[in-house]
């Protein structure tokens, strides 16, 4: 595998994403045995959308939750079928959500009643009938990583909001509501925690339910399933969450073995973080008044733009052969502004100028959290390998102005 590493970088440049899919296929395998049986799994399509990965875990059965037409294109040149889609997201727009059901979408998760009005309008339009899950928003427990609910947010309708759910959970036109969906947080390491939150989810939804006296066929717990981000570390595990979730189902929603409702779960970090490296050249280093700076090839238009907004936690790096005096450096990338900072402090080897660096476990949340637009540099070459470092793919995004679309 290291030979054609080197055979990428050294084919390819850097920077240059490599994602290997034999640890996503693993990662698959891990989640999917630490869920309730029967349950169905969405793969988030925002924490990596590229086709390859869609198609490997959709080859595994799994289905995908998106949210944006360009994610349903990227799933669809997956070969993924939009019926097996659920396209979620608080602004979708009039135009977006009859682009998603032309393309054969047919599963919706709405927000409020405008969102689901500009659903029912665009199923009235074009003669479909469309189903849609209820995005819940109460109180959770504490601690995950980035939370989604249980306090004032942008995220479905408070569950205190008797008329509104009455009016969700009512059918209008060719829209029928068919479940409900909740996600109370993001990267929860602990397996107990993780298990409490996806217990007063359960308790949320199966209150709503009965409260709308409505028969219920899907419900989304969402997810909250951990990987580290940009640095060395393994994927959580989660040995008590099965046969806990399990027992909470049968005792709130007892018809969930045979499908009544199905139970559904979503992860994007989990399945494709650790199938993720970013190299990156060294291009200078550089002293300053007590400080060094490493100064490469990829910053924050190429691995975690957001990590500025408190988003993403610190990344960390490794070179990839050799190593040098051990040094606490400023990780910068090329962009000539003094926000394009990737990493201070970095508990680093000082390497020389044309070494490579790796960081880690940057399948979910690297280019396709980074601000790509970012003085116009090109953006990374992707490659994926399979088993045996056999090259699946190579691709490079770029942005390019679109005349006469108006």
């Amino acid at each position: 595998m290291a030979d054609a590493l080197d055979e990428v970088i050294r084919r390819h440049g850097t920077p240059t994403y490599v994602y290997r899919l034999a640890r996503v296929r693993q990662a698959a395998r891990d989640l999917l045995a630490a869920l309730p049986e029967p349950s169905r799994l969405y793969y988030s399509v925002k924490a990596n959308p590229h086709p390859a990965l869609i198609a490997e875990l959709s080859s595994l059965g799994l289905y995908a939750e998106l949210s944006s037409t360009g994610e349903l294109a990227a799933a669809l040149a997956a070969g993924h079928p939009a019926s097996r889609c659920l396209y979620s997201g608080p602004g979708k727009t009039p135009g977006e959500i009859r682009t998603a059901i032309e393309s054969g979408a047919r599963d919706f998760s709405v927000e409020s009643v405008a969102d689901r009005t500009r659903l029912a309008d665009a199923a009235r339009e074009l003669g479909v009938d469309v189903d849609y899950v209820v995005r819940l928003n109460d109180g959770a427990t504490a601690g995950a990583g980035l939370r989604m609910t249980g306090w004032p947010t942008q995220f479905g309708t408070d569950t205190d909001r008797r008329v509104e759910l009455g009016q969700l959970f009512t059918p209008l036109g060719r829209a029928r509501p068919k479940g409900a969906h909740i996600f109370s947080g993001t990267n929860i390491a602990d397996s107990g925690q993780l298990l409490d939150e996806f217990r007063f989810a359960v308790g949320t939804i199966a209150d709503a339910l009965a409260s709308a006296s409505r028969p219920c066929e899907l419900i989304d717990l969402g997810g909250g399933f951990s990987a580290p981000f940009a640095r060395p570390g393994e994927r959580a595990d989660y040995p008590d969450l099965r046969a806990g979730l399990e027992k909470e189902l049968d005792t709130r929603l007892p018809g969930w073995r045979r499908g009544a409702p199905v139970v559904a779960f979503e992860s994007g970090r989990y399945l494709v973080a650790d199938c993720g490296t970013l190299h990156a050249t060294v291009l200078d280093v550089k002293h300053s008044r007590g400080s060094t700076f490493v100064v490469l090839d990829a910053g924050v238009q190429t691995l975690g733009g957001m990590w500025g907004l408190g988003r993403l936690p610190t990344p960390s790096a490794q070179p990839l052969a050799g190593s040098g005096e051990p040094a606490a450096p400023t990780l910068v990338g090329p962009l000539c502004t003094p926000l394009d900072v990737l990493g201070r402090h970095v508990a680093l080897p000082l390497p020389k100028v044309g070494g490579v660096l790796e960081f880690p476990n940057v399948g979910a949340y690297g280019l396709s959290a980074s601000l790509v637009g970012f003085l116009s540099r090109p953006l990374p070459v992707e490659v994926v390998l399979d088993a045996d470092g056999v090259v699946v793919d190579v691709r490079r995004l770029e942005l390019r102005p679109e005349k006469g679309v108006f």
